[in-house]
């Protein structure tokens, strides 16, 4: 592991944090009522995990791009997870932003806006070799997908609706 600035996790963290920018305007109908119910626990996982990914994608210069060698290919399907995570938000945003449309999947992907960036994440620690980067993203997995798990089992089905 190198101390230094990360471009690349500069990079990844604008990407996270635009959509979500414009999310605070373009919230789910509904969305506050499950927000109310979210698990302690998990909120604090998911928390703690926020910090830690934003500070460890940023002072370790591991992810920065390198030669080319067959272990590129961890950033390579990393970052085409960061562009799944941004067509899926551009279809949030074009939705009518219900509950459904927030929680649909992508491509199969189950809870996109939650499981892409942790994976994505993921994957770049493992290019960049970064066990404190890996660690930081299974907190806040825990936590983020957690919380987006309870949320989903909690919306109605279309047929109760």
């Amino acid at each position: 592991m190198n101390f230094g600035f990360s471009y690349v996790g500069l990079i990844y963290l604008v990407m996270l944090t635009i959509p979500n920018l414009f999310w605070t305007k373009n919230q789910p109908k509904d969305y506050e009522q499950y927000a109310s119910k979210e698990n302690k626990v998990l909120v604090i996982l998911e928390r703690v995990g926020q910090v830690l990914v934003c500070c460890s994608a940023l002072i370790f210069s591991d992810f920065n791009i390198k030669a080319w060698s067959n272990w590129s290919w961890w950033l390579v399907a990393s970052f085409a997870l960061m562009l799944l995570y941004e067509i899926y938000w551009i279809r949030y945003f074009r939705s009518e932003k219900t509950m459904r449309d927030f929680y649909g999947s992508l491509l199969g992907i189950p809870i996109p806006g939650a499981t892409l960036p942790i994976a994505a994440f993921l994957l770049l620690a493992v290019y960049g070799k970064n066990i404190v980067l890996a660690v930081s993203v299974l907190i806040l997995g825990v936590g983020h997908i957690g919380i987006h798990l309870m949320h989903l089992k909690a919306i109605p089905r279309q047929d109760e609706a």
